[in-house]
Order: C-alpha cells, then sequence, then structure tokens
C-alpha cells in the first residue's frame, strides 16, 4: 500500500501505526515491513509528529502503547483493512500469501485442548498467519470494539449492537473428579452433590454460580472450599484431592488426558450457548473470514466426535 495525500501527510504512515500497535516493537515492525530498524525508528518518529503523542513508550525491556495509541488503534486497523480491501485484486485472496497476526479472546481450555489442531490448520492452509490467543479477563471490556482482539471463542456474553455473534453449539456443564472418588459409587443425588466439597473456576474470584442458584431451589447449599482462575488449574487440584469440580465439553480432552472422570449433575442447569464474535470491520476480510470457517470446523468435528460422562 503505498498513499499520500494532497495535504502532505503520508497515509503509509496509518500501515506502519498499524503494525506497530500489533508487534509493540520496533524491531518488531521492522521485519514485518522489510524495513531496517532505523528507518523504522525514524517513521516511529514522523507518526509521534503527526499525531502528537508518543504512541509507543519503554516498559522496562518491552514498549507499550499510550491511551491515546489504544484509543485509535481499532480504527487505525479498520481504516488499512479497507484499504486493502479497495486495493486487493478482485480475484480470490491466496490465503498462502498473506502476513497477519489474529487475536483470538477465548477461555483458556480452547487452547489447551484445542490449539494443536487450529495451529495445524494455521501450518497448512495460512502460514503467514499467526495466532495469539488471549484469556478471557476479569475486567469486562469492548475489546473487539476496541480492536485488542479479532475474534472472540465460548460463551459469548457481548452486548455492544454491532458485534457480529454467530452461535454454534449448546452445551452442557458436567462435574468432574479423580478417579475412585467417592461420589462416583453408588446413585449420585443432588444431596449428596451438594455435600461434596467444590472447587469452583472464576476468572472474577466468584463463589457462587448457576449451580448454586439451582441448588437453592431444592433448599440445598454446596460447600464451596475456593476459587481458581482457569480450567486446567483447577483440574490439576482436582487430580489431587477429593475436590468436585465443573467442566464443559470444551475441557473434556483435559479432564481425560488427567485420568478425572466426568458425570452428569443431579441438576437442572441452564445450557451454554456456545460461539463466535467478531467486530463488522473484519467482515469482508478473506483473512478473518478463514479463521471464522476453521473455528467452525472444529466446534463441528468435536462436537460430533465429543466423548459424554462415563
Amino acid at each position: 500500500m503505498h498513499m499520500t495525500q494532497s495535504t502532505g501527510i503520508d497515509l503509509n504512515l496509518l500501515l506502519a501505526l498499524d503494525v506497530l500497535l500489533e508487534e509493540q516493537s520496533v524491531q518488531g515492525a521492522a521485519r514485518r515491513l522489510h524495513l531496517s530498524e532505523p528507518a523504522m525508528s525514524r517513521t516511529l518518529g514522523r507518526i509521534r509528529r503527526a499525531l502528537g503523542d508518543p504512541v509507543l513508550v519503554r516498559a522496562g525491556r518491552r514498549m507499550v502503547p499510550t491511551p491515546r495509541a489504544l484509543a485509535v488503534r481499532a480504527e487505525v486497523s479498520a481504516v488499512v483493512e479497507r484499504a486493502r480491501a479497495l486495493f486487493a485484486p478482485a480475484a480470490d485472496t491466496d490465503l498462502r500469501t498473506v502476513s497477519r497476526t489474529f487475536t483470538v479472546l477465548c477461555h483458556d481450555a480452547v487452547p489447551a485442548a484445542h490449539g494443536a489442531v487450529l495451529f495445524a490448520r494455521a501450518a497448512e492452509e495460512a502460514p503467514g498467519i499467526r495466532l495469539r490467543f488471549l484469556s478471557e479477563s476479569h475486567v469486562d471490556a469492548p475489546f473487539l470494539r476496541e480492536g485488542t482482539a479479532d475474534l472472540e471463542v465460548g460463551v459469548v456474553d457481548s452486548t455492544a449492537p454491532e458485534v457480529h455473534v454467530e452461535i454454534l453449539h449448546e452445551d452442557r456443564m458436567l462435574g468432574v473428579a479423580r478417579a475412585g472418588h467417592p461420589l462416583l459409587e453408588g446413585e449420585l443425588t443432588a444431596e449428596r452433590f451438594a455435600a461434596a466439597d467444590h472447587l469452583i473456576v472464576s476468572r472474577r474470584g466468584r463463589l457462587h454460580g448457576p449451580v448454586d442458584a439451582a441448588l437453592a431451589e431444592l433448599g440445598l447449599r454446596r460447600r464451596v472450599t475456593g476459587t481458581v482462575g482457569t480450567l486446567p488449574a483447577s483440574l490439576f487440584v482436582i487430580r489431587e484431592t477429593d475436590l468436585v469440580g465443573l467442566v464443559h465439553s470444551w475441557g473434556l480432552p483435559l479432564a481425560d488426558t488427567l485420568g478425572l472422570v466426568p458425570f452428569e449433575i443431579p441438576l437442572p442447569l441452564p445450557p451454554l450457548r456456545l460461539g463466535l464474535a467478531w467486530h463488522p470491520r473484519h467482515e469482508a476480510d478473506p483473512a478473518h473470514a478463514w479463521l471464522r470457517a476453521t473455528v467452525r470446523d472444529l466446534v463441528r468435528d468435536w462436537s460430533a466426535a465429543r466423548p459424554g460422562p462415563r
């Protein structure tokens, strides 16, 4: 892309700014744009003068974007993508020639259990595409709107009206315990389930959830011993203790690897609607369309072959 404006502003600075904000490194941006580091540093200086802002500042050994840079990041990315689409040839895009980095916001079970398949597909079909998985935050923020993430995968709870949401599958929560756990012997009732010691996975550290609401309907209350922030962490704890946890079917491969036993929970729990979400600025982007299609295929194959409770 080589663009200038009659006012004297070099619109190629937008492309450089987009790459700089993605890499957060002069060296990385120089490599992506096939420039020398001195040339990239000079470009960053021009961007700083044009915006009247430092854009990237040193924080220890790395560089971080300023609030002004974060505020314009999504719009810069959108403008660059629209320009690429405008000047792209009418023929189908050859994904093997595309060089992009996509950030996927998702539950940690997604890359842990299925990341290998996604990376293998990318290596075979689009080797220039890099996948960066971003764990769900304890803070709700408009990650898709701001451009912090390009795709959200999992239980999508975005309320932004412009965000596209596509539901792919309805899942359900299962219980999980170590092999030989006393709870797995005999009939499992709501009373026995409630009487066990429970471990909760919560990115916000919450000590209650839908299970507690369902138990309350029956006049029951479970014993929650604590919370951890990620599913894999909970499964490692459960493997070494008599604690009982929860797992959705995204995480069943992890539970199986650790020798844990999933089981049906004797409660009427609400379904989990798993899907994708993305900002409309990516709608016509061939590379992003490939990413969405690849995740759809993964969900389809997984839902057709997923194991159930033993």
